[in-house]
């Protein structure tokens, strides 16, 4: 198989075409190629590009872009998904507003894909009349697809729609969440023997302009991995990739330290590289290596706002109790950066507005004063983002906060525009749109987990730590080392401890 035998199999008139397609191998290439191919030959009906995160929509957004006139959408599945929804949401028992409604639901996307593979199933004009208005459907990282969504699409198909999947088994890092009554997941194996078309590309096009041969690594890499094998860093390795033994002497959970020596060479690998990612599986030891790095390099924050969903839904459910609001607002800074702690400042903001801001203050308590104030005299949105300006405000005059250290800045200043809407929830939703369609991309040089990065290259990427705790012998561990190992296209380092490392090494 080939990459001209994809580009014929995308063409022909199958119903459904599936692609394995590995990191690097050309994947987003010939999926846009081909949507953008189909959508300007001016047939009836738009192509839908369907993905599962932000980032690749910003991907086959810029790939499609052609001359006015072409019908391509490019969508997340969910977001196509609560379309459908929001159409027929009487009929599925949902609110009007379903934007408002997910919000406010941990499961939200979950529930809503169950609801419409049901209605689908059921309703077959309904999957018709998408079928017609979307006559090619490409599914972009299918593997992340669950149950319900994949037979939301199989429905669709069924009515009509030409369905192209690009899937790979080894890159699912997203396991979806069983709901009581959804469909169960749905198996590769089974997926491949009913499409009319199946192909693997195996061209690893992402080292052509960086190392070949640590693009050949990573592919055979992949397959020890995909077949219950290790990743083998015995014997010679290429000049591109370098292993460093450093012990991890952190006492907190999942934070990352070492000593003076151990971290020279990760140090001077870090200073010499202009495009770096620094990989790592927890969000704590993201933040954990933030601090080890001094925090003179950034966190990638994605595309998602964990820290301030939950502020909105604090914001919701304080309904104007300043305390509730403090409480809130305290959680999300301690979230988002440094010297927001009790001591030095979350207990003398709660008694400020326990007693009224009646004290006479000096100092930093006094700032914390005048902080308590806003939120008191506006106990929503408006005052939180009012609350958190007059922090930086304050910072830069000088007067009070030296010490505070914004590490998810994308957070804090989201947090900060809530000011400029009506209500949180609309504002919360006016970021989200946002950001869908601003097409953010990593600096030159950040820290970011391994599910944030999946989707993105970089000259030079640091995998640690490499222990068992971050990559233990499960498929999930398995999935998630390999999409570390294949973000480089010149240079990878592996940090690994000379007491524990995973067993998915062999050293």
């Amino acid at each position: 198989m080939s990459d001209k035998s994809v580009h014929a199999a995308l063409r022909s008139p199958a119903p459904l075409v599936v692609v394995e397609a590995p990191a690097g191998c050309g994947k987003t290439y010939q999926g846009a190629e081909y949507a953008a191919e189909v959508a300007a030959a001016g047939d009836r009906a738009r192509v839908l590009v369907l993905t599962h995160t932000h980032a690749a929509c910003s991907a086959f957004s810029v790939r499609t872009k052609r001359p006015s006139g072409t019908r391509c959408d490019v969508r997340t599945i969910d977001s196509f998904l609560a379309e459908i929804a929001g159409a027929y949401h009487q009929g599925l028992g949902l609110p009007e507003d379903i934007p408002r409604w997910l919000r406010e639901r941990s499961d939200g996307y979950a529930e809503i894909a169950q609801k419409v593979a049901m209605l689908l199933q059921q309703h077959p004009m309904i999957a018709a009349a998408l079928a017609h208005r979307y006559s090619v459907i490409v599914c972009d990282e299918h593997q992340d697809s669950s149950g319900d969504q994949h037979a939301a699409i199989m429905a669709i198909q069924r009515a009509g729609a030409k369905v192209r999947i690009f899937a790979d088994p080894m890159q699912r890092i997203f396991p979806s969440k069983a709901l009581v009554g959804s469909l169960p997941e749905w198996q590769w194996s089974e997926l491949t023997a009913s499409a009319q078309a199946f192909e693997q590309l195996n061209a690893p096009h992402r080292w052509a302009t960086g190392c070949s041969l640590l693009g050949a690594l990573t592919l055979r890499w992949r397959e020890a991995l995909k077949t219950g094998g290790v990743v083998d860093l015995r014997g010679e390795l290429p000049p591109s990739v370098r292993i460093v033994y450093a012990e991890n002497l952190a006492k907190r959970n999942l934070d990352f330290s070492t000593s003076k020596g151990d971290r020279r060479p990760i140090d001077a690998f870090t200073r010499s590289q202009d495009s770096l990612l620094v990989l790592t599986h927890f969000n704590d030891t993201a933040l954990g290596l933030r601090r080890f790095f001094n925090r003179r390099m950034p966190i990638w924050e994605g595309h998602t706002r964990p820290a301030l969903d939950q502020l909105v839904a604090t914001m919701v459910c304080a309904n104007r109790d300043p305390l509730k609001l403090a409480n809130g607002v305290l959680d999300f800074l301690v979230k988002v950066g440094k010297g927001f702690g009790r001591s030095a400042f979350g207990d003398v903001l709660e008694q400020e507005i326990r007693e009224s801001c009646t004290r006479k203050r000096r100092g930093q308590p006094a700032a914390i004063q005048e902080l308590a104030r806003l939120l008191m005299t506006e106990p929503d949105h408006r005052g939180v983002a009012k609350m958190l300006l007059q922090v930086v405000s304050y910072k830069d005059q000088g007067r009070a906060f030296r010490d505070v250290i914004l590490d998810l800045p994308s957070q804090y200043w989201d947090a900060v525009s809530l000011g400029e809407y009506e209500t949180a929830d609309e504002g919360l939703a006016g970021i989200k749109h946002r950001r869908a369609y601003a097409y953010p991309h990593p600096p030159k040089r950040a820290i970011s987990t391994i599910h944030r990065a999946k989707g993105l290259e970089c000259r030079s990427a640091i995998v640690v730590p490499g222990d068992a705790k971050n990559f233990p012998v499960k498929p999930e561990a398995r999935c998630l080392l390999y999409v570390a190992l294949s973000r480089a296209i010149e240079r990878l380092v592996v940090v690994l401890p000379r007491s524990d490392p995973s067993p998915l090494f062999l050293i």
